[in-house]
């Protein structure tokens, strides 16, 4: 349980970040990774609170930020998704035959939700397809914390969900209004980074994400232009031309959604 500022923090052991908030009057989580990792959290929150979670948010469908729901659903007055997540969820439950063994959430919203803590409010935003075409953004707003799940990967490839909507060209759009929305001061909770990164990053570091995606558009574009046929354009996986900072597995995943987009 890692503590940022104003009784908000980060949990992070195997999958998506989570994000907290613990305070006299209530708890907020964010994302819940998978069971095991979710008893762990369990155990941390119960150190510093007895109280049961106010609202559990879900930032998107995927397993690695929903599966640890279970371990929470007796103790969360409201788990809440955006409608696109929730429907994602059960759609890949059903597909997996896992809808006994999932807890799915009991609110949705379309483009905002909000809740009061004592003197902490919590705000979510749907700001429209990106990584998937569910996710959402938390704010911490006298924190100044901003979760945005998965709509940064710091500099490790990204797993853009065309499946369920994904939007690479609308992903660049929002986080462009995210670096307008929230000010300097703000510090933002991620998802996933590469080995030697953080998962609490900056502004900088949004900015260098957005240009990792328009150099992956751009890719696709000219391989479009050129005529050069899918088969081809898969095996086109030693670098992304213009990417220098991004390394790891998984790029054959955006080279894949790139082509599908385009």
């Amino acid at each position: 349980m890692n503590q940022l500022r104003n009784n908000v923090g980060y949990f992070k052991e195997k999958g998506g970040t989570v994000g907290w908030l613990i305070n006299e009057e209530g708890i907020v989580v964010v994302d819940t990774q998978f069971v095991p990792q979710a008893h762990n959290l369990k155990t941390g929150i119960s150190l510093l609170s007895s109280k049961n979670i106010d609202v559990l948010f879900n930032t998107h469908h995927h397993k690695d930020h929903t599966s640890g729901n279970v371990v929470f659903k007796a103790m969360s007055n409201q788990i809440v998704a955006h409608k696109n997540s929730y429907s994602n969820q059960m759609a890949e439950a059903i597909r997996a035959n896992e809808e006994n063994e999932s807890c799915f959430p009991n609110v949705t919203f379309e483009k905002d939700f909000k809740v009061s803590i004592g003197e902490e409010t919590v705000s979510a935003y749907y700001y429209g397809p990106a990584h998937t075409n569910g996710d959402i953004v938390i704010h911490f707003e006298k924190a100044n914390v901003v979760h945005i799940g998965d709509l940064v990967y710091n500099r490790c490839y990204p797993y853009i969900d065309k499946k369920y909507g994904a939007s690479i060209q609308n992903w660049t759009n929002i986080l462009e209004y995210i670096l307008g929305k929230y000010d300097d001061d703000a510090i933002f909770i991620t998802g996933h980074a590469l080995a030697g990164f953080d998962v609490i990053i900056n502004k900088e570091d949004i900015k260098a994400f957005i240009d990792y995606l328009e150099k992956l558009i751009l890719f696709g574009q000219d391989c479009k232009q050129r005529g050069i046929p899918k088969d081809v354009t898969l095996q086109m996986t030693s670098h992304i031309p213009g990417v220098t900072e991004w390394s790891g597995e998984g790029i054959e995943r955006s080279i894949l959604a790139m082509y599908e987009e385009m």
